[in-house]
């Protein structure tokens, strides 16, 4: 396929880091590989790779470090985390540290080679341009953007997830646990309490009156509805 496309894989388990090297080689990717936080860091400067996978817990400085500290560097591609909790995610935000998607472990690893190829074809397409209109609001998924009248709103990760998995199945009937799986994976140990906190926050985001919301309804006892008309 030649796609010429370099990961750099920061991972302490040095059979993961294994396994997930050999599968991404025979999907035909370049892999650089790092165990620790700090020859990760120089790593990452110095070869530029065009996808980072970071474990979230690394010896000698912690995944979010990082991210946190190529980024002040100037790197900007993309960097997916790796973590073992679902929970946390939520920290990955509040460090708000530019992480650009993420993972969680135990993956199977098909999960991780589609979301890899999603990125890629994203990256390599020069439409950049994957956006879902709705109202007077514009989706851009693959930047976490939401426009709202030509004004820029910054959407979480999982915002982010939520919202694009309503616009696919607009005016349908989502179950919370279907919702749950989509955003969080099949492993997730979060509970309907966090998803409907991030329900609340999304709805200030993108609904004239959160309270009585216009768009993003909650069906009683089953979940939530995109409506559009």
């Amino acid at each position: 396929m030649g796609k010429e496309i370099k990961i750099a894989l920061v991972e302490d388990d040095e059979n993961l880091r294994f396994l997930v090297a050999e599968r991404l080689e025979a999907e035909g990717y370049t892999i650089l590989e790092a165990a620790d936080g700090l020859s990760a860091e120089k790593m990452i400067l110095e070869e530029q790779p065009d996808i980072v996978l970071l474990d979230w817990m690394l010896p000698g400085k912690q995944g979010s470090e990082v991210c946190e500290e190529i980024r002040s560097k100037g790197f900007d591609n993309l960097v997916i985390m790796m973590t073992a909790k679902a929970q946390d995610v939520d920290k990955i935000e509040a460090y708000n540290v530019g992480v650009s998607d993420y993972i969680t472990k135990p993956f199977n690893m098909d999960v991780l080679v589609a979301l890899i190829e999603n990125k890629v074809r994203y990256k390599l397409s020069n439409d950049k341009a994957e956006t879902y209109k709705f109202a007077n609001m514009e989706h851009q998924p693959n930047t976490h953007t939401l426009i709202k009248d030509g004004k820029k709103i910054e959407l979480t990760i999982l915002e982010n997830r939520i919202l694009l998995y309503f616009l696919k199945n607009k005016n349908k009937v989502i179950h919370r646990e279907e919702l749950m799986m989509e955003v969080w994976g099949y492993n997730a140990d979060v509970n309907t309490r966090t998803l409907d906190m991030h329900i609340v926050r999304l709805r200030k985001k993108i609904e004239e009156n959160p309270d009585s919301p216009q768009f993003l309804q909650t069906v009683r006892g089953i979940g939530y509805k995109f409506v559009l008309e």
